[in-house]
């Protein structure tokens, strides 16, 4: 089992944003979740991702109980075991795009072979350029070529195509999906969209912090 989630919960003030939430992804296995606007989703994403501490319950990545971890061994988990696609890219302006590409995979002490995943994400001949020149859809194949690019066991990916295009968007979902296949990896992915989650191996949908 790559993630499991059991009975979390999660409140700011006196407000419960995740309540009593559970699910479980298995190597290779894609998972959309869907739900309104203020329903979690980020929420439960920064939490699976180490970005934000539960209340109560566990998540365990790859048998790793976040819980039991340090910042700093949590820090390392998110490196070397899970690759996040933000919905605003989140690219480094003064670097490259060959050095966006390899950036986390650096951290994590691995080596990428930079051609092959540039030509897997049509960007072979855009590697010398920074973000600023690239269009939105170009900056999110970079952003999800960075995700990949340590081979995660785990990708994380919150409205990656909400600011995108139709057929830019499904670009963009499509290469997720294959990478994440490709690699064995688990996905979940935060989408509004109906039609593209039905594209998953399985829906989730939050509804005022719990699954409906």
């Amino acid at each position: 089992m790559v993630l499991s989630v059991t009975s979390v919960n999660k409140s700011f003030g006196d407000v419960a944003i995740i309540k009593g939430v559970s699910l479980t992804l298995s190597p290779g296995e894609v998972l959309a979740l869907t739900g309104e606007s203020g329903s979690g989703k980020s929420t439960l994403l920064h939490m699976i991702a180490g970005l934000e501490p539960i209340d109560t319950g566990e998540i365990s990545i790859d048998g790793n109980s976040l819980s039991d971890l340090s910042e700093s061994e949590n820090a390392a988990l998110r490196r070397e075991k899970i690759g996040i696609v933000f919905q605003q890219f989140n690219l480094i302006p003064s670097l490259t795009v060959a050095q966006n590409l390899t950036f986390q995979a650096r951290l994590a002490g691995k080596k990428v072979d930079i051609a092959p995943l540039a030509a897997s994400l049509g960007l072979a001949d855009q590697l010398s350029k920074y973000p600023e020149q690239l269009s939105g859809g170009q900056q999110q194949r970079v952003a999800i070529g960075r995700a990949v690019a340590a081979s995660p066991k785990l990708i994380l990916a919150d409205e990656p195509t909400g600011n995108l295009d139709e057929q830019t968007g499904d670009q963009v979902f499509d290469l997720l999906l294959s990478s994440a296949r490709n690699e064995g990896a688990a996905l979940l992915i935060v989408t509004h969209s109906d039609r593209l989650a039905a594209r998953a191996d399985r829906r989730k949908h939050l509804s005022r912090g719990q699954f409906q």
